[in-house]
C-alpha cells in the first residue's frame, strides 16, 4: 500500500511523570490500520534501531493452519510437485492436498518425492483423497551465510567432479546427489528469504541485519540458482561423452579459474572488503573476455557459431562467469556500503 512519505524527524514527548512518548506518523498508522489503544511490537537492532509493527491480532490466522489445495483431480505430472515446492518457498509450514478423484499411485509417489526433496518436510498424514505435508525445520536455526557457503561447496563439487572427469576419463556417479541437493539448498534459501521480509527479527537472527540487505540476497539466491544450472550442465556434459574434450583444452583451463574466482567471490560476499571485492570483480571480467575469444569459438563475422555440445559448453562457461560477475557487483556494493575503506584505482 502507498502512502506519501512523512517527516523523519519526531520530538521527544513527556508522558506522565517518568515516562516519553514518541508520535506515530499519521500516514503510516492509517495504512497499517491502526487505532488508539492498538499494539505495536518492536524490535532493537544492534546499532539502536527500533522496528516497529502492528501486533497481530486475534483474528490472524494461526501459524498451524495448514495451506489448503483443493481439486477435482489431479492428472498432469509436475503440478503437485510445483505446488508443493511453491508453498514451501514461500513459507508454509503445512500443506493438505484434497482431491474428489483419490490419487493415483503415480501422484502419491510425486508427493512422496517432492517431500523429499524439501529438507525438513514429510508426510504427515496419507489418504486417497487427502495427503498432509509438514516442514519441521526452525528458520532462526538456518542463517543466510551458512546456506550460501553450503551453495559454494555444492557448485564447487560440481566443477571438481568436471575436473576430475576430464582427467581420468572415467564417469561420475555423485552428479544426480548434487544436483538433488542443489535443489534443497536453493529451496531453502527461498523460503528464508520470503520469512524474512515478513519478520524483521528473524531476519535480524539469520544474518541480515538491516532489511533493506534482502534485495541484495535476492540477487545473490538468484545468480547462485542459476550458477547451479550452469555448472551441472556442464558436469554432465563433460561426464557424458569425457572423450569429447581434451585435458588440456580450453573446457579444463576454465574449470580451476572458476572454482577460484567463485570462492574469492563468496568470500568478499560473507565479509566485505572493497579491495577484495574489487579484485575478484576485476579477475571474472578477464575471465570472461577470455571465454569470449577462446580460439574458434567465434566466426570471421563475429558470429558464435552453433556447433552442437562445443557450443553449448561455451556459452554455460560463458553464462557463469557472467554470474560471477554479477555476484562481484554485490560484493562491491556490500563493501561500499560499510563506507569504512577507501580504494584508489591507478590509471595503467
Amino acid at each position: 500500500m502507498a502512502y506519501l512519505t512523512p517527516s523523519r524527524e519526531r520530538r521527544v514527548l513527556k508522558a506522565g511523570h517518568s515516562s516519553i512518548a514518541v508520535t506515530l506518523p499519521k500516514p503510516w498508522a492509517e495504512a497499517m490500520n491502526l487505532r488508539p489503544g492498538d499494539i505495536v511490537v518492536f524490535d532493537q537492532n544492534d546499532d539502536g534501531a527500533l522496528y516497529l509493527k502492528p501486533a497481530p491480532g486475534p483474528e490472524a490466522v494461526p501459524v498451524t493452519v495448514p495451506y489448503l489445495v483443493q481439486a477435482r483431480s489431479f492428472e498432469t505430472p509436475g503440478v503437485l510437485t510445483r505446488l508443493i515446492v511453491g508453498a514451501y518457498r514461500v513459507g508454509h509450514d503445512a500443506i493438505e492436498i484434497r482431491t474428489d478423484v483419490p490419487l493415483s499411485a503415480e501422484r502419491m509417489e510425486e508427493l512422496q518425492s517432492a517431500s523429499r526433496g524439501l529438507l525438513g518436510v514429510s508426510v504427515v498424514a496419507q489418504e486417497p483423497n487427502r495427503v498432509v505435508l509438514q516442514n519441521f525445520i526452525d528458520p532462526s536455526k538456518y542463517g543466510l551465510p551458512q546456506l550460501v557457503q553450503r551453495m559454494k561447496m555444492i557448485l564447487i563439487a560440481f566443477l571438481d567432479e568436471a575436473q576430475e572427469v576430464l582427467e581420468h576419463r572415467t564417469h561420475s556417479a555423485r552428479l544426480p546427489s548434487l544436483r538433488e541437493e542443489t535443489s534443497k539448498v536453493l529451496a531453502l534459501l527461498v523460503r528464508q528469504l520470503f520469512l524474512a521480509s515478513r519478520d524483521w527479527s528473524l531476519a535480524r537472527r539469520i544474518g541480515s541485519p538491516d532489511p533493506r540487505q534482502l534485495l541484495e540476497w535476492r540477487v545473490v539466491v538468484h545468480m547462485l540458482e542459476e550458477l547451479g544450472e550452469l555448472l551441472a550442465h556442464v558436469a554432465q556434459e563433460v561426464n557424458r561423452a569425457p572423450s569429447s574434450y581434451r585435458a588440456g583444452g580450453a573446457v579444463a583451463l576454465c574449470l580451476p579459474e572458476l572454482r577460484q574466482h567463485l570462492k574469492g567471490i563468496v568470500e568478499a560476499l560473507m565479509h566485505p572488503s572493497l579491495p577484495a571485492a574489487c579484485e575478484s570483480y576485476g579477475e571474472v571480467a578477464r575471465l570472461r573476455a577470455g571465454l569470449v575469444t577462446v580460439p574458434g569459438r567465434r566466426t570471421r563475422s563475429g558470429r558464435t557459431p552453433a556447433r552442437g555440445t562445443d557450443g553449448s559448453m561455451h556459452l554455460a562457461l560463458e553464462r557463469s562467469a557472467a554470474c560471477l560477475g554479477t555476484l562481484a557487483e554485490v560484493a562491491i556494493d556490500r563493501a561500499v556500503a560499510i563506507g569504512t575503506e577507501t580504494v584508489i584505482v591507478e590509471g595503467s
